[in-house]
């Protein structure tokens, strides 16, 4: 393709540096259990949810972190998770079972989402707390409390449609909530369904990384809470959702570069650097770019953890000013979170053998066949853009772009009978020539991206999943299904 390569080398932790470091062990695990392949690391989720401990230290507030189960099924990860004090956020009937099953007890689990008759029966029946999207949904769960008798449910208000005073910022539209200017009618079933439930709190959904927006949100969910009061209601937390985000990428400075050039190509000043010159939503108008960048945004500096540091010290204008985290605390509210692709950061890796190196011109491109599909690797349906790391089957060190060999580009197909099944639809360069043989390994892959779109088309299995952990120097591994906490020292903690 000319020019330097582009590289989007993934950011890599401890632990998934180690067991990248253990080729004999990865390449061992596909031989046995087949190509594509999960592995979860279970010991790091418990790391994660300590760091978003550290931040509610911080800001001297309490509460409860909830694991967005929609994030990833494993069950290794769930039942890890069941040892520290973090909870769980359900969005099915089949994840409220799983999360119960796994060792959660009610108090800890949340359900969201949209919900059948079944979903909240047993959501009441087992007496977890439920985040209602709608008067309607309010009516039904009070509805099934009474005719079977249950003890009060407590419920969460979910609620969207939020703008802020002064400067117009509006909340975007979401399909998730009460729209907050129908709060008052929704207060009046609170009021009306008192024999039935327990209002704690107030939520909100939003699908968006814009800070701003989840601040004029938190701001309204505020407001909303003193009304709660003046009508005798005593709700207590306030439930942010998710949405912190994840920087995937080891260096700015590569995104940085890598968009700028693909701007380019899109223009035509330099040569495409996609399959068919796809844009990732950006597209050229008689010299004219048009649309915007359909891509999830690699590196963000701001993810994670500091996301939430960053929207607890964000002022609220209408309410005098002060940082938003300094309001909880100052009228006793719990803070609730619920986090999936970030307490998922550093989980795990999806391993795909190389069955096939083409090379259909001289010096081009190459065209390289995995056994694997773009559903088991659902990094570009979620517009995530970072490098998969070779481990060579001969052993030694994966190839990184420091080894010296002479980097190759390369387009990345799968395994299925379709045109459209490209792992990546863009130009990847490869610090090194993959053979067949060889293993691509996807990192940080556990975050939606592992097992969200898997399927069995054309009848070809879907990826296992193994569960890791590191005990005495060494790596151990076994099916995710059979890992417990009391399976590895790790786990046991």
């Amino acid at each position: 393709m000319g020019g330097q390569p582009l590289y989007l080398e993934p950011r890599l932790g401890s632990r998934l540096g180690s067991l990248l470091e253990s080729p004999r062990l990865l390449h061992s695990l596909t031989d046995a259990l087949g190509s594509p392949l999960n592995v979860v690391i279970p010991d790091q989720i418990a790391d994660n949810v300590e760091q978003f401990r550290s931040v509610y230290a911080r800001h001297h507030l309490s509460g409860q972190v909830f694991f967005a189960h929609k994030a990833n099924r494993s069950s290794a990860l769930l039942r890890r998770l069941a040892t520290t004090d973090a909870g769980v956020d359900v969005a099915s009937l089949g994840e409220l079972q799983h999360a119960l099953g796994a060792g959660f007890t009610p108090d800890r689990i949340t359900a969201t989402g949209p919900k059948n008759p079944e979903f909240l029966w047993l959501a009441a029946r087992t007496s977890v707390t439920v985040s209602v999207d709608s008067r309607g949904e309010l009516d039904q769960l009070a509805a099934l409390v009474r005719r079977f008798g249950l003890p009060r449910v407590r419920v969460l208000l979910r609620l969207s449609g939020f703008e802020a005073s002064g400067v117009r910022v509006l909340s975007r539209r979401s399909r998730f909530g009460t729209p907050v200017r129908a709060a008052p009618s929704l207060l009046e079933a609170v009021e009306s369904h008192r024999d039935a439930v327990e209002p704690v709190g107030v939520a909100y959904h939003l699908d968006t990384t814009s800070v701003d927006e989840k601040a004029t949100a938190l701001e309204g969910c505020l407001r909303v809470l003193e009304e709660c009061r003046d009508r005798g209601l005593r709700p207590r937390a306030v439930d942010v959702g998710g949405g912190f985000g994840l920087d995937y990428l080891a260096d700015g400075e590569q995104w940085q570069r890598y968009t700028s050039a693909l701007t380019d190509a899109v223009l035509g000043i330099r040569p495409p650097m996609t399959w068919g010159g796809h844009g990732y939503g950006l597209r050229n108008e008689g010299g004219t770019l048009r649309g915007a960048l359909g891509l999830y945004p690699a590196h963000r500096p701001v993810a994670g953890t500091r996301y939430l540091d960053e929207l607890l010290a964000h002022a609220a204008p209408s309410l005098g000013g002060r940082p938003l985290g300094s309001l909880l605390v100052e009228h006793l509210y719990d803070l609730h979170t619920e986090p999936g692709r970030a307490l998922l950061d550093q989980c795990g890796l999806t391993l795909a053998k190389v069955l096939e190196v083409r090379e259909p011109e001289p010096g081009g491109e190459l065209h390289v066949r995995l056994a694997a599909n773009a559903g088991d690797i659902g990094l570009e349906e979620h517009g995530v853009l970072l490098d998969p790391v070779v481990v060579p089957r001969a052993g030694g060190t994966p190839a990184g772009s420091g080894t010296g060999e002479a980097p190759v580009a390369v387009h990345l197909f799968g395994s299925l009978c379709l045109e459209s099944d490209l792992i990546t639809r863009r130009t990847v360069f490869l610090p090194r020539r993959p053979e067949p043989g060889d293993l691509m390994a996807f990192v940080n892959t556990a975050g939606y991206c592992m097992d969200f779109h898997a399927t069995l088309a054309q009848r070809q299995p879907v990826a296992r999943k193994v569960a890791a952990w590191q005990e005495d120097g060494a790596w151990h591994w076994c099916l995710d299904d059979q890992y417990w906490p009391t399976t590895s020292v790790g786990g046991a903690q």
